[in-house]
């Protein structure tokens, strides 16, 4: 029964002796500091200081909300991208590189384009291969499944007279 009572006060840190250990090291008094030494905890997972993790801040949304921030660019191309990029190749032929860019901080482009028509691959490898093997890539889009509820039901239907055929005969 008394080993129950001392894993209840067993000491995890330092900090939980308070000034005792502070008063036993300026007393002098070296049996008092070495018990207490002996108390604490030798696990060190439980003496591995932890700091309490922040708190949760605003999200990018908010922050671009508060300071009144545009959307950030798109990463890879959309329809309005090409519009933008030729009116910005426009703008610079005009005007010149400032108010390029002021366009593109006001409607900012894609980060990437792509190559299109190369079914997914890069540009290099696409051309360096011979027609043969282009005609026989698949296309880039997967053909979804055409299917619908109704079809279904009725493959379920047949598939139930099906069995039960099966224990008739």
């Amino acid at each position: 029964m008394q080993v129950h009572t001392l894993d209840k006060a067993l000491l995890i840190h330092e900090g939980q002796l308070g000034s005792h250990l502070n008063h036993a090291v300026e007393g002098g008094r070296r049996a008092d500091f070495a018990l207490m030494l002996a108390m604490l905890s030798p696990d060190r997972l439980e003496t591995v200081p932890v700091d309490a993790p922040p708190a949760p801040g605003k999200t990018e949304e908010e922050l671009r909300a508060y300071f009144e921030l545009q959307p950030p660019p798109p990463l890879t191309v959309s329809e309005h991208c090409y519009e933008n990029s030729a009116a910005q190749a426009a703008t610079f032929h005009r005007s010149g590189l400032s108010d390029v860019r002021l366009l593109q901080g006001l409607q900012p482009i894609a980060l990437d384009f792509p190559p299109q028509g190369t079914k997914g691959f890069p540009e290099e490898v696409y051309h360096n291969l011979s027609g043969h093997e282009r005609r026989m890539l698949p296309p880039k889009e997967e053909a979804g499944i055409q299917a619908s509820p109704q079809d279904l039901y009725l493959s379920l239907i047949q598939a139930k007279r099906y069995a039960e055929m099966q224990r008739i005969a």
